[in-house]
């Protein structure tokens, strides 16, 4: 059954009501709106046929009506309008990229702090996994005869350091050579590709300068390919408390769990498509967050897809803004890293 007219233009009502003041409205308040023409008693038949319908549902401490999970979704899929940014919003978000700001971290922990302030939400933004980049440049600096800093930087400007003990078998002169025909050789290979082309491109060339190649082919697989976790950066978690919906200790707890499994909320938001996705309650695969919407926007380098931002809210989320917000930091992610 599509909606009438009067029908979508109540349950907007409704909905924008309860995202900016978190309480139910009845059929004499929403007469009262600007816009709004329609008497008391014909805006309550709407509004039992919209409940019936399953669009909105009733509080039991209360007469009035709030959005149920597919009013929102109704509400996202067909009543969104573009929002326009304050200047401010505008200004804070560029202020993370008008610094100078040298390594990927440095912008990511800007970003994600500065959306959680701008939102009172909690956001999310997963990096990339040091697999997925390329090699730029790998260091290895001796900080004493027997150890050593791996300093590998990618093409997204990730900076992974490591520390390792140096076998004595290799001589500072090996390393240094090692280093050499890495950089030299490799230069915008895939990391994940490096431990197979070493063997199979450049052992022959290891055997001619590195005296003792097993042991530095050794060495290297322990300085490159130790299993790397994914960089999740995350601002706000507390922020989440501020929201009524969190009154209830029970959805305390139930929130503090989702941040523990990092494991499980890195494959969601692996698995989210490219461009603005929107969530709701229940679509969440996780059950933790079946009370809660989650928004994410993918950014990129090089055109390519990157990695991912996320807000993690209420349902009673204030969509249009936030879109807009994750649409211009993304927009803004994209560019500073295409130029890296």
């Amino acid at each position: 059954m599509e909606l009438s007219n009067r029908q979508f233009l109540i349950l907007q009502v409704i909905i924008d009501e309860f995202i900016h003041t978190a309480q139910p409205i009845g059929s004499r308040a929403i007469s009262k709106k600007d816009g709004i023409e329609y008497s008391p008693a014909t805006i309550r038949n709407d509004m039992a046929d919209l409940e019936e319908l399953g669009y909105i549902e009733k509080m039991h401490s209360s007469s009035g009506r709030i959005p149920s999970e597919k009013g929102y979704r109704f509400y996202v899929d067909h009543m969104l309008s573009p929002f326009h940014l304050s200047e401010e919003d505008q200004q804070i978000i560029s202020s993370v990229f008008d610094q100078e700001l040298v390594e990927f971290e440095q912008v990511v922990q800007k970003s994600v702090g500065v959306l959680s302030e701008l939102t009172n939400y909690t956001s999310i933004i997963l990096g990339p996994e040091i697999y997925e980049a390329t090699l730029k440049q790998l260091q290895i600096i001796q900080l004493s005869k027997s150890t050593a800093v791996a300093i590998l930087v990618t093409n997204s400007g990730h900076v992974e350091h490591r520390s390792f003990t140096i076998p004595v078998e290799i001589s500072g002169s090996d390393l240094e050579k090692l280093i050499n025909i890495l950089n030299e050789r490799f230069y915008n290979v895939p990391i994940i590709q490096l431990h197979s082309k070493i063997k199979a491109e450049i052992g022959f060339i290891l055997e001619q300068y590195i005296e003792d190649i097993g042991v530095a082919l050794s060495y290297l697989n322990g300085a490159l390919f130790n299993q790397q976790q994914d960089n999740v950066y995350m601002s706000g978690i507390t922020n989440m408390l501020l929201q009524p919906e969190f009154n209830d200790v029970s959805k305390i707890h139930s929130l503090y769990s989702i941040f523990e499994k990092e494991d499980l909320m890195i494959k969601l938001l692996r698995a989210s498509k490219k461009g603005i996705q929107i969530s709701i309650g229940q679509e969440n695969k996780i059950d933790e967050m079946q009370d809660l919407s989650l928004i994410t926007a993918t950014y990129s380098l090089s055109g390519e897809q990157f990695g991912k931002i996320a807000l993690l809210g209420p349902k009673r989320m204030d969509y249009s803004r936030v879109v807009s917000l994750m649409q211009l930091l993304s927009k803004q992610m994209s560019h500073i890293f295409h130029d890296w």
